[in-house]
């Protein structure tokens, strides 16, 4: 396995086989067949722009939640996890070391509208003990990519 055309491709996804060929001194036509591969057997998963939505007229809230579970019979946490991960505003969930068992990150269009999710959706499953909402503020740096670090805060600091 070519890692290093997965490293340059998570880092440029826009990049071709003929620059990354470039990139790595090799064959176009052996390196778009491995890309092939990669992407029949799963290694990639898919292609995202990341775009800053502060720039333009969509309103969104990003809220991490934090979420403590009875673990399932058989199951661990996987049956849990399934579900929370298949409603349409789950962006992520990871399982988690330390005070809580899942991490879960979600985009609504109000606080109200994260703060619904949270008491009728995730509360009410029947292996969640507890959860904690995070709400996210600013985006400094995400996926490796850094968000307008020339901004001025209330302090007058850039």
């Amino acid at each position: 396995m070519n890692t290093e055309i997965l490293k340059l491709l998570e880092n440029d996804a826009r990049l071709t086989p003929a620059q990354l060929a470039i990139m790595l001194d090799g064959d176009a036509q052996a390196i778009a067949k491995e890309l092939e591969e990669y992407e029949a057997n799963g290694t990639i998963l898919g292609y995202k722009a990341i775009v800053d939505w502060e720039k333009t007229d969509c309103e969104a809230v990003t809220a991490m939640i934090d979420v403590k579970l009875t673990p399932q019979r058989e199951r661990g946490f996987d049956r849990v996890a399934e579900k929370i991960y298949n409603y349409p505003e789950v962006k992520s969930v990871y399982l988690m070391s330390g005070a809580y068992d899942l991490s879960v990150l979600i985009e609504g269009k109000t606080m109200k509208e994260v703060a619904f999710f949270v008491s009728q959706k995730l509360a009410p499953i029947e292996a969640v003990i507890s959860t904690a909402t995070h709400f996210v503020l600013h985006k400094y740096k995400d996926k490796g990519v850094l968000y307008d670090t020339n901004e001025i805060d209330e302090r007058g600091n850039v």
